[in-house]
């Protein structure tokens, strides 16, 4: 099958090389050509144009930051791709604008998943991401060979839009685990205790969770190099705060981490880690470890 992918960052690029790894023949296109140039040096091509990387595709993957960076490409796809072609939409986005998207593409002939991920650029480069799917079963069929070439679980979540859905609820519940984690590093460190123990016994038990194994031991060392960024974390958030008002969803601890990831944001950790969620606390809390006092 002949791929084309479209967004070569943090996520889409280690994608692509896992693709080109199974076996697809893939395009990719970056609007920063250096940026995929590893693609090529691993067998896949990089194409100079959104139009050339389209030419042919038998499946489409979009891994862009934002709703009108997907919306602006898609105004390009539908009418460069044959019908039948497969479209998977894998960036994180408005789920209203997925539904759009979906009904367009049913329009054109089209086959489509909204199917974002989790697991962040450590997932994407180990092949183990998380994939909420939205759209059609058959779909998904015919889908799950590219998705199996970069994710673990692969779950249809729902009808067009879904995936979207499920990946706000995702986004909430990371955010809101890395505050805590936060708030309980910080709680430890100024009684004194040990802390990678600490966090080793409290992996192993209810309190465990991905994001601390994933993320505690960096926190620990201070270490806020971007796996995921806070802007982009601070932008779904956003997506489902509107998603929940739309709904009349009461979302009170929604509310208060989307607002302490906006201060993060607007005190210059843009490109930090989320995980950076720790200096913030540490700051507060008047404790130098981690603040930048």
């Amino acid at each position: 099958m002949r791929i084309a992918v479209v967004g070569l960052g943090v996520m889409g690029l280690p994608m692509s090389l896992n693709l080109v790894r199974a076996g697809f023949e893939v395009t990719g296109f970056t609007r920063t050509a250096e940026r995929g140039r590893p693609l090529a040096d691993a067998g896949g091509t990089l194409a100079p144009s959104l139009a050339e990387a389209l030419d042919g595709a038998e499946a489409v993957v979009t891994m862009l930051p934002d709703t009108p960076d997907v919306q602006a490409v898609y105004e390009t796809v539908f009418p460069a791709v044959a019908p039948g072609t497969l479209l998977l939409e894998m960036s994180t986005i408005q789920p209203g604008a997925a539904a759009a998207l979906h009904e367009r593409a049913a329009e054109a002939e089209l086959a489509m998943l909204d199917a974002p991920v989790s697991g962040g650029e450590a997932g994407a480069k180990d092949g183990s991401l998380s994939i909420m799917c939205g759209g059609a079963p058959e779909t998904l069929e015919r889908a799950r060979p590219v998705l199996e070439a970069v994710g673990k679980t692969i779950v249809l979540v729902g009808g067009p839009g879904s995936g979207q859905t499920v990946k706000a609820a995702n986004q909430l519940l990371v955010a809101g685990t890395l505050q805590l984690v936060s708030e309980a590093l910080v709680f430890l460190d100024v009684h004194d205790v040990d802390l990678a123990p600490a966090l080793d016994v409290l992996g192993g038990g209810l309190a465990g969770s991905t994001v601390l194994s994933r993320k505690g031991k960096a926190m620990l060392d201070g270490n806020f190099a971007p796996g995921f960024r806070v802007d982009l974390h601070h932008k779904d958030l956003r997506i489902y705060g509107a998603a929940a008002q739309e709904h009349d969803v009461f979302s009170p601890a929604g509310a208060l981490v989307a607002q302490l990831m906006a201060a993060l944001r607007a005190a210059g950790h843009g490109d930090s880690d989320h995980s950076a969620l720790l200096k913030q606390v540490a700051a507060l809390s008047g404790h130098d470890r981690w603040s930048d006092r």
